[in-house]
């Protein structure tokens, strides 16, 4: 019976940290569902992307990265503010899962109490491969490239997404 893995993120944007989980989660289970979370929220300084370009930035790094795409699926799941019912709203979006790959605290626990097992899954140079630091490097124009997969660079030029997250750390944004 095949065992299917879900892995839930912001990949705000995806770098090469979520890659290397990726395939270890892949080396774990037959098929994985990448979630991608908080999928209503864009243009913003925290979340730039819209869940739209998160899908393509992973699909592509997927691509690049030579994972078949036979064995991955990418779901956008928005957040519902109830956390109770959280993990029965994540399957009502993506369907059966066997095990969850979080480091999550409240993502755990959410899970574990839905009974559903839970594994951590270790952090990538941690340091350097966060979304923050990205986003960082990039108003600093400081070379972020180096921490994501090409094909995530060239997602993110083709959205103009330079600009739009130095564009958004100088706006008053109510959202």
């Amino acid at each position: 019976m095949a065992v299917t893995g879900l892995y839930v993120g912001r990949f705000q944007p995806f770098h090469l940290g979520h890659l290397e989980v990726i395939k270890l989660i892949l080396s774990k289970v037959d098929e994985l569902v990448v979630v991608i979370g908080s999928a209503q929220y864009s243009h913003t300084e925290k979340n730039p992307f819209t869940a739209g370009e998160r899908v393509m930035m992973v699909r592509e790094a997927m691509k690049e990265a030579k994972i078949s795409l036979d064995k991955v699926q990418v779901t956008p799941v928005t957040d519902i503010g109830v956390h109770s019912i959280w993990a029965s709203h994540v399957a009502s979006y993506v369907g059966k899962y066997d095990i969850v790959f979080s480091n999550d605290p409240l993502t755990t626990q959410l899970f574990r109490e839905a009974g559903v097992r839970v594994e951590k899954i270790p952090f990538f140079r941690r340091e350097v491969y966060s979304a923050t630091e990205i986003r960082r490097r990039v108003l600093l124009n400081q070379d972020w490239g180096e921490l994501v997969p090409k094909s995530v660079g060239k997602v993110i030029d083709s959205v103009d997404g330079v600009e739009r997250i130095k564009m958004l750390a100088q706006t008053d944004n109510p959202f």
